[in-house]
């Protein structure tokens, strides 16, 4: 009787905790990425750290749009450019119907 009680509550363990797993990866997943900041940006792309990105060191969908968000023209993007930028759409799951 006692191994039947302590099988039953090793399975519902093993249950638990597969549960758990699968929840905690699918709620990771759920969750939309926001873009980065104006800071982040420059810390990642600025390779000559003078605080401004060139069309050279931008990389991904920003360089698409350098020409718009480089709003005073001088081939540069500033930290007060890049904050004024529009935000990129992020990626929303497609809408059900019913």
């Amino acid at each position: 009787m006692k191994n039947i009680s302590l099988k039953r509550g090793i399975v519902t363990m093993v249950i638990a905790l597969a549960f758990t797993s699968y929840a905690s990866a699918q709620s990771e997943k759920g969750q939309p990425k926001t873009p980065p900041s104006a800071e982040e940006l420059l810390k990642q792309m600025d390779k000559d750290e003078d605080g401004l990105l060139s069309k050279e060191e931008i990389k991904g969908p920003l360089k698409d749009d350098f020409d718009k968000v480089d709003s005073n023209e001088d081939g540069f993007l500033s930290k007060e450019e890049l904050e004024k930028a529009p935000k990129p759409k992020g990626n929303k799951p497609p809408k059900r119907e019913h």
